[in-house]
């Protein structure tokens, strides 16, 4: 059985800075290449370091959740016991940490976290809330395994992970720019999100993890793993719909965004998924496991045209707005 507990160690709190750094650093960079250099070339300076300890943090809890190697779509209970109690410990040390008690007997992984909310003032609130809705997502996660969800935990589930990136991403680019007051900064990771869950899906649903509803699959009496039916790509069609719209909503209040670097980074982001919907659609909707193309030099360059297209457009946008026609 894979062991979910981390090896213990202890050491003095005044070294561990450059330990959980360094270990945040390659951490991103084997977990997301485009994650890691956004972070390196667009990330304010004096943040660099914790935004690797943010993403280097949850990309090792979710690896340890998910991550367990010969397991199947049925997970015996002390494995899922052994993944409630992980997440319960992360639970804690988070409310350690912003309470100023923390044990000694952490592992590497997890003073990434100690450092990165004892690095935080507290007086932008955006990093709490990565935090906070971030560990709710992991907790999601953790529980989910071999269930079918409700339309209601798939709403919430995009809700809270769209809350942490979008949190996230105004605190750790342009800290001292207010973010956009509208609801619909939120859209275009909801988008992501669900670009992401399509994309995932075959791969999913072989480990149990299921991303329609069950509503859905009561109401056209299919199965969860009934994916090449034409009941679920007509669902995977209206996912991909709402995603697009979602994404030129998101569009419209990212344009707005007076930091450059933020508004280079969101654009980025939604180029990366905006690439998988239109792979999805060339499909006619049929999902298959990996879209490894995404990777290559076509991907990318049309990943780049995309974001240099979104941020001249906004820049345009910008301009109309400060000298309109009369």
């Amino acid at each position: 059985m894979h062991n979910l507990k981390a090896p213990v160690i202890k050491v003095e709190m005044n070294t561990t800075k450059h330990l959980s750094q360094s270990l945040a650093e390659s951490i991103t960079k084997a977990g997301s290449r485009q994650t890691y250099f956004t972070i390196r070339l667009l990330v304010d300076r004096p943040l660099v370091a914790d935004a690797f300890r943010a993403y280097g943090y949850f990309r090792w809890v979710d690896d340890i959740i998910d991550g367990l190697p010969g397991t199947t779509q049925a997970l015996g209970k002390a494995e899922a016991l052994e993944k409630i109690a992980f997440i319960n410990r992360q639970k804690a040390l988070l409310e350690a940490c912003y309470h100023g008690v923390i044990s000694s007997d952490l592992c590497p992984e997890e003073y990434m976290l100690v450092d990165l909310v004892r690095n935080n003032s507290g007086e932008n609130p955006g990093l709490q809330s990565y935090l906070r809705n971030m560990m709710a997502v992991m907790e999601f996660d953790a529980g989910r395994r071999g269930r079918v969800i409700s339309q209601a935990e798939l709403t919430e589930y995009s809700r809270l992970l769209a809350a942490a990136v979008t949190d996230a991403l105004y605190y750790f680019i342009g800290h001292d720019n207010p973010p956009p007051s509208q609801e619909t900064r939120y859209l275009p990771v909801i988008a992501a999100h669900i670009t992401h869950m399509l994309r995932d899906t075959v791969d999913d649903v072989e480990v149990g993890y299921y991303n329609i509803p069950i509503e859905y699959l009561q109401a056209h009496g299919i199965s969860e793993s009934a994916i090449e039916s034409q009941a679920y790509r007509k669902w995977v069609c209206d996912r991909i719909r709402l995603a697009h719209s979602y994404f030129r909503a998101g569009w419209q209040s990212l344009s707005q965004v007076r930091n450059l670097r933020c508004r280079l980074a969101g654009f980025a982001y939604m180029a990366r998924f905006d690439w998988v919907l239109h792979a999805i659609e060339r499909d006619n909707y049929c999902l298959r496991a990996g879209y490894s193309q995404r990777k290559g030099l076509y991907a990318g360059l049309w990943m780049v045209w995309k974001t240099m297209r979104s941020m001249l457009a906004s820049l345009w946008v910008k301009d109309q707005s400060h000298h309109p026609v009369t």
